[in-house]
């Protein structure tokens, strides 16, 4: 994803958020929302299928859940190391009256607000972020803000590609830090790693096979951009879900759970039209029966798309079709996941991508 505005002064990030996960227990922090913003922590992970929409348009007023009527998750971005921009700095705008109730009428309706962070303006491992200090001050937003959770839009390619394993070490101590913080049950956790990252043997550090492997069990699920990967990539149902090109090997749908990854916790996800990214389009409908293909086959994690509100609750109703029809879609409900999640990668080769969420 691209931020809109990615340059923040210091003046717009809240003193308050550095050091109050460490000086403040967790208790006390949540003792501080309101009744109502306490009552919707009390939530377990949303169960699958998870129907994502991110969001950088800078909506004023944000939309109402029936104008998100067949989503069931809407992505704030961005959230940076130096506070939020974009959308996320529009829900901080907010006063805490409208900030409550628009969570209300979300909660009411089975959506989970979240936040995306960093996006393809931010490179945390080059810039040389420090992920303990940087998941404490996001979590703290996350808190202070009373959303449901956070989304990890990782797109240091720079850093990725050295093939030292920075990437995946930074990804890991960040994602631990923020479970510390942001416990799983009560806190969505998810990432938005680019399909190519899952292939084997392409990325020295080894990939964010590496990644699922040490903590997927903390990660809720893998939002994957099938997108911005080359003009032919992932572009047909054969393509996206059971056989990658050479370029990105093994790095399909079911190629990717076959090496390790949990099935369930694999979001597709795609632009909304082809304006929203480079490459990587497929059109509603014949995205739906690629869902269909998918869910035949016992899958059920869901589509996210880039973004709101190019895509519109017709465009994820279309999607959905028939497999997990929007008018005949059961009350919400919610489990805890955790399952573990294991992957053996070797990394002998390295590969470069220019790709990112949205463009």
């Amino acid at each position: 994803m691209v931020s809109l505005r990615s340059g923040v002064s210091a003046s717009l990030i809240i003193p308050s958020l550095f050091g109050l996960v460490h000086a403040v227990p967790l208790a006390e922090k949540l003792g501080r929302l309101s009744s109502s913003a306490r009552d919707l922590l009390k939530r377990t992970t949303p169960a699958p299928p998870h129907f994502l929409a991110y969001n950088d348009r800078w909506l004023n007023p944000l939309p109402s859940a029936s104008d998100l009527e067949g989503f069931n998750v809407f992505a704030l971005t961005f959230l940076l190391s130096s506070g939020a921009v974009d959308e996320a700095e529009n829900w901080e705008e907010q006063t805490a009256s409208a900030r409550s109730s628009y969570l209300s009428e979300y909660n009411a309706a089975g959506i989970s607000l979240i936040v995306s962070a960093f996006g393809s303006t931010e490179t945390p491992t080059t810039s040389g972020l420090d992920p303990v200090t940087t998941a404490n001050t996001m979590a703290a937003w996350v808190i202070e803000y009373g959303i449901q959770g956070i989304d990890v839009d990782y797109e240091d390619f720079t850093a990725f590609d050295s093939g030292n394993g920075t990437a995946e070490t930074w990804l890991i101590t960040f994602t631990q830090q923020l479970r510390t913080q942001l416990p799983q049950g009560e806190y969505i956790l998810t990432h938005a790693p680019v399909a190519p990252w899952f292939s084997p043997n392409l990325w020295s550090g080894g990939g964010y096979l590496a990644v699922d492997q040490s903590v997927g069990y903390l990660i809720d699920w893998y939002n994957i951009q099938f997108y911005n990967q080359g003009s032919t990539e992932y572009t047909t149902c054969a393509g996206l879900l059971t056989t990658s090109s050479s370029t990105w090997p093994e790095s399909a749908l079911f190629q990717i759970a076959a090496n390790g990854a949990s099935l369930d916790k694999l979001v597709i996800g795609k632009p909304g039209t082809t304006k929203e990214a480079k490459t990587g389009y497929i059109d509603p409908t014949t995205l739906a029966s690629c869902v269909a293909e998918a869910a035949s086959e016992g899958w059920d994690a869901g589509v996210m798309v880039w973004q709101y509100p190019e895509a519109t609750s017709s465009w994820i109703e279309t999607v959905r079709g028939s497999t997990w029809p929007v008018s005949s879609s059961p009350a919400p409900t919610v489990t805890t996941t955790t399952t573990a999640t294991t992957a053996t990668t070797t990394a002998t080769s390295s590969a470069t991508s220019t790709a990112t969420l949205g463009s």
